[in-house]
């Protein structure tokens, strides 16, 4: 019955030490991951824009499909618990 058995304090201190480490560089990597998809979603937002605009599409209607897009985009992104 190994398996029931408490851990002594010192391995229980040294284990949730290294969960909160690990935790601080995941978090920098999540940060990053998640600016970059930003960056990736106004590109996105530009690149329709651009196309949009050379086909002489008013520019309200533009307006209102970029940000559909941008905030569809963003929602995927920063609900995703992968990043």
């Amino acid at each position: 019955m190994s398996l029931l058995r408490r851990k002594p304090d010192t391995e229980a201190t040294a284990d949730a030490a290294e969960t909160t480490d690990s935790k601080g560089i995941g978090g920098l990597q999540t940060s990053f991951s998640r600016l970059v998809a930003t960056g990736g979603v106004i590109g996105i937002g530009t690149g329709i824009a651009a196309i949009m605009g050379s086909q002489d599409v008013a520019a309200w209607i533009m307006g209102i499909v970029v940000a559909g897009v941008s905030v569809l985009l963003a929602a995927v992104v920063w609900s995703s618990r992968s990043l």
